[in-house]
């Protein structure tokens, strides 16, 4: 095992570590003779909860330190890491400004947007079509505003996943090192969804770093695995540029694009069925756009044999409950 890096300056704000347990019923169901374990960071809270949480607690550490007095990010309507960063600035006193795509015409008051709202932050909506130029756009004009009037904004990225935001999961991967050594498992697949890469960049960085016999594969949800297998190496070098600490450990990322469904957001009806199945099974609940869809990519790739290597396989349950809410139609249909 190597000696793990100082890390930059944290505040503790997600509840952890969260529980390891193995999936009895969904093993004996889907496993195909391997033992089905998750990780449950849907439990990193309440409604401040999530995988988002993680990569969080280093961002508000850096934005405190900093002089920074408003968060500003970006995401969906129904966006988890929105959600998380709104309440986060309410809980340390800070301003928070988000700017929402509108990935579809549903705009209704529930889910994370509902919640936004409750945490008091300031948003506007833009169009899905043109959104990438559009957002440049308006951090480019937000982070000026926020100067101009003395409020100066910490400007994060889309889920948070960026040099800064990967330390969250690194932290993750000492946590999931303990749990293997209690559940006595030598060798194991970490599975996960992935949408903007942070998690994943973290995940498979603090298995490298910490010599951990885990196989970091991430289920893409958008875009594809050429485009995340990208994006982890362009923030892993990132994070060695501007943290001297880190040692130049090879990261070598994994991603299944077979789970993206129509469309970011979007799920097929096997989704929406999984999610009903696995709740009634485990009592777990998952959500449609980030970890239904890699749950469904996972039980595919254990039938298609991509996982013969290990008898062990641990899904990282990375939240998204309150994203069901505006999903209640395709669910109670499952449901039936």
């Amino acid at each position: 095992m190597l000696n793990l890096p100082e890390y930059p300056p944290r505040l503790t704000l997600a509840r952890t570590p969260t529980p390891f347990h193995y999936l009895t019923r969904a093993s004996d169901q889907w496993g195909g003779g391997k033992r089905l374990w998750i990780k449950r960071d849907d439990l990193t809270g309440s409604a401040l909860t999530g995988n988002k949480v993680r990569k969080l607690e280093f961002f508000a550490a850096h934005a405190l330190n900093n002089g920074f007095r408003t968060l500003v990010t970006c995401g969906g309507l129904q966006s988890n890491h929105c959600r998380a960063t709104a309440l986060v600035a309410a809980q340390l006193g800070l301003r928070c400004h988000l700017v929402l795509r509108a990935d579809d015409s549903d705009q209704a008051n529930t889910g994370n947007f509902l919640l936004d709202q409750i945490a008091g932050a300031t948003y506007e909506v833009l169009p899905a079509v043109g959104w990438n130029k559009a957002l440049q756009s308006a951090y480019e004009r937000l982070e000026q505003a926020y100067l101009d009037a003395a409020e100066p904004a910490l400007m994060i990225p889309t889920g948070g996943s960026d040099s800064l935001g990967i330390w969250g999961y690194i932290a993750a991967a000492e946590e999931l090192g303990r749990d293997i050594a209690t559940h006595h498992i030598d060798r194991a697949a970490v599975v996960l969804a992935t949408g903007s890469a942070g998690t994943q960049t973290g995940l498979t960085a603090g298995v490298a770093l910490a010599g951990l016999p885990l196989e970091v594969v991430g289920y893409a949800v958008c875009d594809d695995a050429r485009w995340f297998n990208a994006k982890v190496n362009e923030d892993w070098q990132a994070a060695r540029r501007r943290w001297p600490q880190l040692p130049a450990v090879m990261v070598e990322p994994v991603t299944r694009d077979h789970s993206a469904g129509p469309a970011y957001g979007i799920a097929p009806p096997e989704v929406y069925k999984l999610i009903v199945d696995l709740a009634r099974l485990e009592g777990v609940v998952l959500d449609p756009v980030y970890t239904g869809k890699a749950f469904l990519g996972l039980l595919r790739d254990i039938r298609e044999g991509f996982f013969d290597g290990v008898d062990d396989i641990i899904f990282v349950h990375t939240g998204g409950i309150f994203g069901l809410f505006a999903h209640e139609h395709s669910l109670i249909q499952a449901a039936s």
